[in-house]
C-alpha cells in the first residue's frame, strides 16, 4: 500500500513540473527549438534602395535620387543579390537604366576582316605607251602635216617637211657612190645606211635614187600611232638633230590612277577587284585589277597612288577624267579576326576602351578593360589584344556608362586607376565638402549635374574643331543697304572660293584683293545698334587679316590656310546679318590635316576648296543659312 502511495506522488510531481514548464517558457518546445535554431542560421538583412538611371546610389531608406530627383526602388527588386560575387569594378546596372540610356550589346566574333576602301582618281595615259617622235635630221621647219594638239597619226604618216643642208650633202654622197658602185659597193652601201639612220624610209631613197635630183626638202614620217598630246614647234623653226617636235600618247589602254590614304595601304594588294564609275560616263561600271602600289606617301598629301590598267576600245577613257571606285579589300595575312563595332570604343588617343558585360545570373554589369586596336576595317576595328570570341561588350550608350563609372570612382576612360575623378563643373563632390546619405543636392549642384549628363555625348576629338559652327547664331536686324553691302562682300568670296577650287593660285589673290576693295565700301555707321556694331568691328577686322594675308602669296597651300580663317569669321557675319541668300555652310572633314575646314557656298553641290581639282567631291553639306 505504501508503495503504490510513492508512485502516486512521483507522477503528480511530473504533471505539476510540465504544466510549470509551458507556463514559463511561453508556448510549444518544438517551435521555440525551431525559433532558436532559425535565428542562429539566417544573417540579419539590410534592404537597400537605389535609382534606376544611377545604380551607384544606394541608400537604406527610401526617398528621391540625390543626383536627378528619381524616386528610388527596392535594389532587391531589381534582382541585385548580395551574395552574388562581382569584380569590385563593375558597373550595376538595372533593366529600366539600360533601356532609359539605350545601352545595347553585341557579341565579340571572328570573321574575315573586309573593308570597304573608296577611292578617288583620275584617267592618264599608259606611261609606257608615251612617246617623243623626234627629227634625226637637223635643220628648218618649211611645212606642218599636223597642226594640232589632240589630232590623231599613224605610224609612217607624214608629219614635216623640213629642209637640212647635211641632207642635201648626203644625197650628193649617194650620187657619187651610185657611179662607183661596181667598184667600191661598200661604199654605195654606207651612203644608203647614213640615210637610213636619219629615218629616211627605203621608199623614200628609191626615189631620191630613181629621180637622180638632189631634193632640197624631205618630209619626216611618224615613228609612232597615237594621240598628239604636245607639240614643241612652229612653222619656220630651227631644229637640232634629236630635236622633240611632237609628243604622242598610245589610247589603245589606259591606267586609271587613284590615290588611297596612307591608312587604308596595309588593305590593298595586287589583283584587288576594283569597281569604279567615270563621271563622263554616266550609267556604267567598269572594272579592274590593281596592278601597282606606289610605294611612296607623299609627304603633302599623305596618300599613295593605286594603279590599274585596263584596255580603252573606242578610245572612251580620255586622260584626265575622274573616277570613283571601290575596293572590297581583305586583310592579308590575317585568318579570322577579332572584329567589334567603332561605337564600342573609347578613344583617348593613347588607349582604347571598351566595357564588357559580365555574366551574372541576375544581374546586368559592365567592366572597364583596355584593348589593344589593329586595323581600321570602315566600321569596325580589327582587335589585336584584350577581348576574346564570345564576349559581349557595349556598342551603344558606352559613354553613359562611363560616365557612371567616373561618379563611383571606379575605373573609367579618363580615370583609369580608379578613385574619385575631379570633374570640375559637373557639380560632383570636390573634395571639400560632404553630403550625407539620403540628402537632396541643391539646385545649382543639379544643374552641374546636367552638364555633365549632357557632356556624356559629346565627341570630344572632334570638340576643337566644332566649337564655332555648332553653335547657331541670332539673326540680329540690320538695315538692308548694309546688307547689300555685305553681300557684295560675300560674292567676292564666292568668287575666291571657286579660284581654290580650280587651284588657281593667282585669281585666288586677284579675288582676296576684290574682297579688300569690297570691305572698303561696307559703311559701319549704317549699323545703329549696338551689338551689331561691336560685333562687325570684330569681324571686319579678321576679314581683312585674311584677305591680306591671301592677296600677298602665290602658294595655294598658304592662300587655303589664310582661307580657313576667313571662312569661319564671314560665316559668322552672314549668320548674324544676312545676305539675302540661301547659303550652303559645307565641311571637310580631311582637310587641314584633317582636323576639318568650313566653306560658305551659293550651291548645294559640294566643290571643294581645301583641295581643290584633287577631291573637288570630298565634303558634306552642314547648315542651311536662308
Amino acid at each position: 500500500m505504501k508503495k503504490y502511495k510513492n508512485y502516486s506522488i512521483a507522477v503528480g510531481i511530473l504533471i505539476i513540473g510540465i504544466v510549470l514548464g509551458n507556463l514559463f517558457s511561453g508556448g510549444n518546445s518544438e517551435v521555440t527549438h525551431k525559433e532558436v535554431d532559425h535565428e542562429y542560421t539566417q544573417d540579419p538583412v539590410t534592404k537597400l534602395w537605389t535609382c534606376a538611371m544611377h545604380p551607384q546610389i544606394k541608400l537604406e531608406e527610401p526617398g528621391n535620387c540625390p543626383i536627378c530627383g528619381m524616386e528610388l526602388v527596392p535594389l532587391e527588386e531589381e534582382g541585385v543579390s548580395s551574395k552574388e560575387k562581382r569584380d569590385p569594378n563593375e558597373i550595376v546596372m538595372s533593366e529600366e537604366a539600360i533601356q532609359l540610356a539605350n545601352i545595347q550589346t553585341s557579341i565579340v566574333e571572328k570573321s574575315e576582316a573586309v573593308k570597304e576602301i573608296h577611292l578617288l582618281g583620275r584617267v592618264q595615259a599608259d606611261e609606257r605607251k608615251l612617246f617623243s617622235q623626234v627629227s634625226h635630221i637637223p635643220g628648218r621647219i618649211e611645212r606642218l602635216y599636223v597642226n594640232f594638239t589632240g589630232e590623231k597619226v599613224s605610224k609612217g604618216q607624214k608629219i614635216v617637211r623640213i629642209y637640212s643642208p647635211e641632207l642635201i650633202s648626203a644625197q650628193k654622197e649617194l650620187f657619187e657612190a651610185i657611179k662607183s658602185k661596181d667598184i667600191y659597193p661598200q661604199l654605195y652601201k654606207a651612203s644608203r645606211n647614213k640615210l637610213k639612220l636619219w629615218k629616211l624610209s627605203d621608199v623614200q631613197i628609191n626615189e631620191i635614187e630613181k629621180s637622180g635630183i638632189v631634193q632640197e626638202e624631205i618630209d619626216i614620217l611618224s615613228d609612232h600611232t597615237g594621240y598628239v598630246m604636245h607639240r614643241n614647234i612652229e612653222l619656220g623653226d630651227y631644229i637640232k638633230s634629236g630635236g622633240k617636235l611632237f609628243q604622242i600618247a598610245n589610247l589603245s589602254s589606259v591606267w586609271v590612277m587613284f590615290e588611297a590614304y596612307e591608312s587604308d595601304i596595309p588593305w590593298i594588294q595586287l589583283n584587288n577587284v576594283v569597281d569604279f564609275t567615270i563621271q563622263a560616263i554616266p550609267n556604267k561600271t567598269f572594272k579592274g585589277k590593281v596592278t601597282y602600289v606606289d610605294p611612296f606617301v607623299s609627304s603633302k598629301t599623305r596618300i599613295a597612288r593605286v594603279r590599274v590598267e585596263l584596255p580603252n576600245p573606242g578610245y572612251k577613257l580620255l586622260p584626265e577624267m575622274f573616277a570613283t571606285g571601290i575596293i572590297n579589300a581583305v586583310l592579308p595575312n590575317v585568318n579570322g579576326a577579332i572584329l567589334i563595332p567603332k561605337s564600342a570604343v573609347l578613344w583617348t588617343g593613347k588607349r582604347a576602351v571598351v566595357y564588357v558585360k559580365v555574366p551574372h545570373e541576375k544581374t546586368t554589369s559592365f567592366l572597364y578593360r583596355e584593348i589593344l586596336l589593329g586595323e581600321d576595317a570602315g566600321q569596325f576595328y580589327v582587335v589585336k589584344e584584350g577581348l576574346k570570341e564570345g564576349e559581349v561588350v557595349a556598342t551603344n550608350g558606352v559613354f553613359r556608362i562611363d560616365a557612371s563609372a567616373q561618379l563611383v570612382g571606379k575605373k573609367s576612360m579618363m580615370n583609369p586607376d580608379g578613385g574619385k575623378a575631379n570633374l570640375g563643373h559637373a557639380g560632383m563632390d570636390m573634395g571639400g565638402s560632404s553630403k550625407k546619405k539620403g540628402s537632396k543636392m541643391s539646385d545649382s549642384e543639379m544643374e552641374g549635374m546636367d552638364q555633365s549628363k549632357s557632356s556624356e555625348k559629346i565627341d570630344h576629338s572632334k570638340m576643337k574643331n566644332t566649337t564655332d559652327h555648332s553653335k547657331m547664331t541670332t539673326r540680329i536686324t540690320v538695315a538692308n543697304e548694309f546688307k547689300k553691302q555685305l553681300e557684295i562682300v560675300f560674292n567676292q568670296y564666292i568668287s575666291l572660293k571657286d579660284a581654290l577650287t580650280n587651284d588657281a593660285s593667282d585669281v585666288t589673290k586677284t579675288a582676296a584683293k576684290e574682297i579688300l576693295n569690297a570691305m572698303v565700301k561696307v559703311d559701319m555707321k549704317l549699323l545703329t545698334d549696338h551689338e551689331a556694331h561691336n560685333h562687325w568691328m570684330t569681324i571686319s577686322k579678321e576679314i581683312k587679316s585674311s584677305a591680306t594675308s591671301i592677296s600677298e602669296t602665290n602658294d595655294i597651300i598658304i592662300q587655303r590656310g589664310h582661307f580657313k580663317h576667313l571662312s569661319a569669321h564671314l560665316t559668322k557675319a552672314v549668320k548674324l546679318f544676312g545676305v539675302n541668300q540661301k547659303v550652303y555652310e559645307q565641311f571637310c572633314s580631311m582637310a587641314d590635316n584633317k582636323k576639318g575646314a568650313y566653306w560658305l557656298s551659293l550651291n548645294k553641290k559640294i566643290n571643294n576648296p581645301y583641295y581643290g581639282t584633287k577631291m573637288s567631291k570630298c565634303g558634306e553639306t552642314k547648315t542651311i543659312i536662308n
